[in-house]
């Protein structure tokens, strides 16, 4: 059972991301929040503040986490600001416009760099020290949508899949340092970066229910795990039907 007391956020201005934080202040942890909006991520360590008691330790700063220079000295921040750190989630990404994609390979590029590069050189700093530490575990949001790609979003596929093996990998690396590598799959959540999106039907879930899905799963050092439950199955479906058909459906 891992404890989170400390907790180090990275995209903390995300819908996720901020529940997520809301519910550890609940539970008594620390927060190093990381975020690109300066506005919404001052708003929102004010808000965490105000819900932690005098013990708790709640600061953050801006960034943008494209820049992977500024990776090393965000993360001494954090550990220096909160005296150590247990948990890691790295939360930050874009939804990419996937025909703006197809037409522009500078866009693509840049989509690749934010969803999974950046995430990437993260998680190898982080794999670094925490291995060093011997203890902690490290949380990634990455997607259903890395499980197989579809015409209709498959840059962002690709990225996110990107992701899912490359944590599959360290995961392998730092099970013997007893570091726990969590991957984090949502379906439908309601959240700003699906705005455009309709949203009936029974398969959407809100910001807080992924929330409280993936503090169970850090607390627990659970390897993969699907939220809500349900993607399981559904990915499994999509996953295991044949090439010769899949590539003749519109998905």
């Amino acid at each position: 059972m891992n404890t989170l007391n400390r907790v180090l956020i990275f995209g903390a201005t995300s819908a996720i991301a901020e529940q997520t934080a809301r519910q550890l202040v609940a539970q008594g942890a620390s927060l190093y929040c990381v975020g690109r909006n300066r506005d919404k991520l001052m708003a929102i360590i004010g808000d965490l503040r105000a819900r932690a008691s005098s013990q708790q330790y709640i600061d953050g700063c801006v960034a943008d986490l494209t820049d992977s220079a500024q990776h090393p000295n965000l993360i001494d921040a954090a550990d220096h600001q909160l005296g150590g750190i247990d948990g890691v989630l790295i939360a930050h990404g874009t939804l990419p416009d996937q025909k703006a994609c197809q037409a522009d390979t500078s866009l693509t590029r840049q989509e690749i760099e934010a969803n999974a590069l950046s995430v990437i050189n993260l998680l190898t700093l982080l794999a670094n020290r925490f291995e060093q530490q011997q203890r902690g575990v490290i949380a990634v949001i990455s997607s259903v949508a890395g499980d197989r790609g579809r015409q209709s979003n498959y840059i962002y596929g690709a990225a996110k899949g990107m992701v899912t093996l490359f944590l599959q990998g360290l995961r392998n690396r730092l099970a013997k340092a007893n570091v726990n590598i969590v991957t984090i799959k949502p379906g439908f959540v309601d959240t700003p970066m699906t705005a455009a999106f309709d949203k009936g039907g029974p398969l959407w879930t809100a910001p807080e229910h992924i929330a409280k899905g993936i503090i169970k799963a850090m607390e627990h050092g659970k390897d993969e795990v699907y939220l809500p439950w349900f993607w399981w199955g559904i990915m499994l479906i999509i996953k295991h039907i044949p090439e010769r058909i899949f590539k003749r459906m519109s998905l």
